[in-house]
C-alpha cells in the first residue's frame, strides 16, 4: 500500500547566511513576518519596506528521512512558488519554474540535505523576456513571463508582494509494484442514470505485474483490469439524486472509491465526492444577438455571480475555514456562481469542496490576465503541463460548470494597442483558441469552454459587444454615471462594478494613528486604481453634495454609491432576463485592507454593497424602470413556483404625504419576468416625490415592520436635487438589536456596526423607512448596548 508522508516539519530558511524557522506550507514573507523580521505591509505604507524580499535569493533546507523498504520513494511538492532549484545532497533533482503545478521526484535509497533555492521571480520572468521579447500589458510589472499568481505583482487592488516558497504540501510517496498516478471520472446523467466513467493511469515499477482497479460509488461496484498503464471502469447509478445550484434543488455528493490492487494486495486508492448533474452553454444566436446562457439539468439560469480573487496576497495563508467562511458569505448573499478569476490562482480543493457542498457553481479561468502572453518554449510546455494537471485536479467537482481561458486577453489585442505593439509576435491566442479547448475537449468534455472574458464567440463580432456572448462593464466606473447602466442590456455581464472604501474597523487597524481622510497618505496607499479617488469624486458629485472635510461622512456617502451603482445595473440586466442571462459582481472579496470594489473587505467585513446583494440575488425582486411609455414595475421571479399577489403603489412626497395610491394584481411565473405597467399618474411629479411599490404574497407576513415582502423605491432625481427633510428618528437597543423608528423619510440608513466595537457585525445593510416605519438592526459582537452609541453609529442621507 502506498505510504504518504507529510513533510510540513524541520524545515529552515536561508538568506545571506542566516537560518530562521520555515512553515511549510508558506512562503518568505510570512517566515520573516513570524521572526519579527519585517513590517506588516498590510498596514501604513508597510508594503514599501518589504519590496526588497521578492528581489532575492531563498533557501529552504531540511533534511530528508530514510526511504523504507518500498521499491520506489518519490518526493512530491504540491505547489513551489515558483522558480526554484532542488538539491538532495547537493544533487540536482530538477529545475521548476510553475506556481501553478506539482513536481515529483524519483528519490529511491536516497538521503541527505534537501534543498529547494528560489530564484527572484523577477530574475525569472526578466530572463524569458530577454529571450522572447516585449509584450504589453496592462501593468509593468512582468507578470506575463513567468507562471506564477499575476496579482501578486500587483493590481489595481492589490499590493505588490511578490512571494517565494513552498506555498502547497510537500510529502514522500513511498510505493511498490504500481501507485494511481491520474484519475479522470466523466460523471453524467442519463434518463435519471447516473453514469461515472472513471479513467486511470498508473505508473509501474514491475510491468509484468497483473493489476486491476475496483470502483465503488453510491452501493455500487465494479471492477476493471489495467492494460499497461491504463484501465477505464464504468458504473451506472439508477435513480440518482441529482446535484443542483444553490435554490434550484440540493446538493448531494456521492462518495467515490478506487482502488489499485495486484492479485489480493490493495497498492494505492483514491477517494472523491461527486455529484451528478449535466451543465451546458446556451451559445445560438438568436433576435438579439449571441446568447450566453447556462443550463443545468436542463434547466436555463440567470447566474447571480461574484468575481473571486484570491482572499490572500499569501495563499498560503488561507484555510479550509476561512475557505468556508468567505464562500458562506457569497451563498448568504444570493450569490450561486463564483467566477475565479485569472490573474489568481487556481484555488485548493477545500475551495471547490465548499462549493460544492452550498452549491455554488463555479467558473474557473485559467490563469492569464491583461496581458499578452508569449507562446514560445519554456512558458508553452508549462502551460499545457499545468492545465491538463488542474483539469483533471477539478474534475471531480459538480460545481466547476465551465472552464475560461483567459481574462480580457482577446478584448486587450484589439482594444488595448496590442495588436500594433505585437507586430505579429505570438501574443496567447493559440492558448485561448487552441491549446486550452483542446485539453479540455480531450480531458473533460463534460463542460463547456469558452475562451475568453470577455469574448463575442468569434473575431466576427468585437470580443467585448454586449450583444454577442460575455461583457465587461468598465466604462461606467471609469468615466459614466452608473445610470448608465440601464442604457443597454448585454448577454451575460462577466465584470462591473464600484468602488468604495473597506469598514471603518478595517481602516483604523491599517492605519493605525492616522488622521483619516479621503486623501491623506495611507488612504491614498492603500488605493491602488488608476485615478481611483478622482472617479470616486465624480461619481459621488453627480448624486451627492461633496462633503469636503468630513471623512465619516465621505466614507458613509461612498459606501451608500457602490451599492446604488451595483444595484442600478443587477436590477436592469435581471429585469431583461432571459435576454440577459448573468452579472457577475466585481468583487467578492479582497486580499488586503483596501479601497476596492469588494463587497467584503480584506478584514472579512461586510460593506453595504453586500447586503445589498442580499436583495439583489433574492428569488424575487421588484424593480421601477422608466420605459418608452413611462414607468413599468418588473417582477423578477426566480424561484420555482409562480409568484402572485398584489402590488401596492403610493406616489409620495418626501414630507411623507401619499398623494396617489393604487392595487394591482402580480402574477409572475416560475423563472420569469412579469412587467407591470405603472398608471401614469402616479409617476413621480419632479423632484419631491417619489414612488414605492410593495408586494404582498399570498400568505401575507404576518411581522412585516417596513414596507412589503418586497419593496422597490423610484427617486427621480439625483439626491443633491430632492430637498429632503432632515431626518428624525427613534433609537432603543436590546441585547444584540438595534431598533429605529422613523419619523420622517429616512433614506438609506446605515448602522455602521464596527463604530460600536470592531467585532460587532450587523445582520442588515442600507434601509430607507417611509414615516412612521421602524427596523430592527441584529448586532452580534457588541459587549455593551448603548442608545448613544448607537444613535452615533447610524447614517442616512441628510439634505444637501
Amino acid at each position: 500500500m502506498l505510504e504518504a508522508t507529510p513533510l510540513t516539519e524541520g524545515w529552515i530558511l536561508r538568506h545571506e547566511g542566516e537560518a530562521l524557522p520555515a512553515r511549510v506550507p508558506g512562503c518568505v514573507h510570512t517566515d520573516l513576518l513570524a521572526a519579527g523580521l519585517i513590517p506588516d505591509p498590510f498596514l501604513g505604507r508597510d508594503e514599501t519596506e518589504v519590496a526588497w524580499v521578492g528581489q532575492r535569493e531563498w533557501t529552504y533546507e531540511r533534511e530528508l528521512p530514510e526511504t523504507s523498504a518500498h521499491e520506489r520513494t518519490d518526493l512530491v511538492f504540491d505547489g513551489l512558488d515558483t522558480a526554484a532549484r532542488i538539491t538532495l545532497d547537493g544533487q540536482l533533482l530538477g529545475r521548476v519554474r510553475n506556481m501553478h503545478r506539482s513536481h515529483r521526484f524519483d528519490v529511491t535509497g536516497a538521503t541527505g540535505l534537501l534543498a529547494v533555492r528560489f530564484a527572484s521571480a523577477y530574475t525569472e520572468a526578466e530572463a524569458v523576456r530577454e529571450r522572447l521579447g516585449e509584450r504589453p500589458a496592462a501593468y509593468a510589472e512582468p507578470y506575463q513571463y513567468i507562471r506564477k499568481m499575476a496579482c501578486s505583482f500587483g493590481w489595481d487592488w492589490g499590493p505588490t508582494l511578490v512571494t517565494a516558497g513552498i506555498w502547497r504540501p510537500v510529502r514522500l510517496d513511498r510505493w511498490s509494484t504500481a501507485r494511481i498516478s491520474r484519475v479522470r471520472p466523466l460523471v453524467t446523467v442519463e434518463q435519471g442514470t447516473g453514469v461515472v466513467e472513471l479513467r486511470v493511469d498508473v505508473e509501474r515499477t514491475r510491468v509484468e505485474a497483473r493489476l486491476a482497479v475496483e470502483a465503488r460509488v453510491g452501493g455500487r461496484a465494479a471492477r476493471a483490469e489495467v492494460d499497461g498503464t491504463s484501465g477505464v471502469v464504468r458504473l451506472r447509478i439508477p435513480d440518482v439524486e441529482l446535484w443542483w445550484p444553490r435554490d434550484y434543488g440540493e446538493q448531494p455528493l456521492y462518495g467515490t472509491e478506487l482502488t489499485l490492487v495486484h492479485g489480493d494486495e490493495v497498492l494505492d486508492t483514491w477517494h472523491r465526492r461527486i455529484g451528478f448533474r449535466n451543465v451546458g452553454l446556451d451559445r445560438r444566436p438568436d433576435a438579439h444577438g449571441t446568447g450566453f446562457t447556462l443550463v443545468v439539468n436542463g434547466e436555463r439560469l440567470f447566474a447571480r455571480g461574484v468575481n473571486w480573487i484570491p482572499d490572500d496576497v499569501f495563499p498560503s495563508r488561507v484555510t479550509r475555514e476561512r475557505y468556508r467562511e468567505r464562500l458562506g458569505q457569497a451563498a448568504a448573499a444570493g450569490v450561486d456562481l463564483v467566477r475565479v478569476w485569472g490573474g489568481g490562482i487556481y484555488e485548493s480543493e477545500d475551495f471547490y469542496d465548499a462549493c460544492d457542498e452550498l452549491g455554488l457553481m463555479v467558473w474557473q479561468d485559467f490563469p492569464f490576465a491583461c496581458a499578452a502572453y508569449p507562446e514560445e518554449q519554456p512558458l508553452r510546455g508549462e502551460v499545457e503541463a499545468e492545465a491538463r494537471e488542474n483539469v483533471v485536479r477539478l474534475m471531480p467537482h459538480p460545481s466547476l460548470v465551465l472552464w475560461n481561458g483567459n481574462n480580457e486577453n482577446l478584448w486587450g489585442f484589439r482594444d488595448w494597442g496590442w495588436e500594433r505593439r505585437l507586430a505579429g509576435d505570438s501574443w496567447g491566442e493559440g492558448y485561448y483558441l487552441g491549446l486550452l479547448p483542446r485539453v479540455v475537449a480531450e480531458l473533460d468534455p463534460t463542460r463547456p469552454y469558452t475562451a475568453g472574458s470577455p469574448w463575442s464567440g468569434s473575431w466576427a463580432h468585437h470580443p467585448n459587444d454586449p450583444a454577442h456572448g460575455t461583457h465587461h462593464s468598465w466604462e461606467v466606473w471609469n468615466r459614466e454615471d452608473y445610470a448608465d447602466y440601464r442604457l443597454n442590456v448585454p448577454r451575460f455581464v462577466a465584470e462591473f462594478g464600484w468602488q468604495a472604501p473597506p469598514a471603518y474597523a478595517t481602516l483604523r487597524r491599517a492605519l493605525p494613528g492616522e488622521e483619516l481622510a479621503a486623501d491623506s497618505p495611507g488612504m491614498l496607499h492603500h488605493q491602488k486604481a488608476d485615478d481611483g479617488n478622482g472617479k470616486l469624486e465624480r461619481g459621488l458629485v453627480r448624486h451627492f453634495a461633496s462633503p469636503e472635510g468630513d471623512f465619516d461622512r465621505w466614507h458613509y456617502l461612498t459606501q451608500v454609491n457602490q451599492a446604488r451603482a451595483v444595484a442600478a445595473g443587477i436590477e436592469h440586466w435581471r429585469s431583461h432576463w432571459p435576454v440577459c442571462a448573468g452579472t457577475v459582481v466585481w468583487q467578492l472579496n479582497d486580499c488586503w485592507p483596501v479601497t476596492s470594489w469588494s463587497a467584503v473587505d480584506g478584514d472579512g467585513r461586510e460593506k453595504p454593497l453586500y447586503h445589498e446583494l442580499r436583495r439583489l440575488y433574492a428569488d424575487r425582486l421588484l424593480t421601477l424602470r422608466a420605459g418608452a411609455g413611462g414607468l413599468v414595475l418588473a417582477a423578477v421571479n426566480q424561484a420555482a413556483e409562480e409568484w402572485t399577489g398584489t402590488v401596492t403603489l403610493r406616489r409620495m412626497t418626501v414630507e411623507g404625504a401619499v398623494v396617489g395610491a393604487a392595487s394591482m394584481r402580480l402574477a409572475a411565473r416560475a423563472r420569469a419576468v412579469a412587467d407591470i405597467e405603472v398608471p401614469g399618474e402616479l409617476g413621480p411629479a419632479g423632484p419631491k416625490e417619489f414612488l414605492v411599490a410593495d408586494t404582498w404574497g399570498s400568505p401575507r407576513s404576518s411581522e412585516v415592520e417596513s414596507g412589503g415582502e418586497v419593496r422597490a423605491l423610484y427617486f427621480p432625481a439625483p439626491d443633491r436635487e430632492i430637498p429632503y427633510p432632515r431626518p428624525e428618528f427613534d433609537v432603543s437597543v436590546a441585547p444584540g438589536a438595534v431598533t429605529v423608528t422613523a419619523r420622517t423619510l429616512v433614506r438609506d440608513l446605515l448602522l455602521q456596526a464596527d463604530r460600536l466595537d470592531p467585532a460587532a457585525r450587523a445582520d442588515r445593510g442600507l434601509v430607507t423607512l417611509l414615516p412612521g416605519e421602524r427596523v430592527t438592526i441584529g448586532v452580534r459582537g457588541w459587549k455593551t448596548p448603548d442608545e448613544a452609541a448607537a444613535r452615533a453609529a447610524l447614517y442616512c442621507v441628510e439634505p444637501a
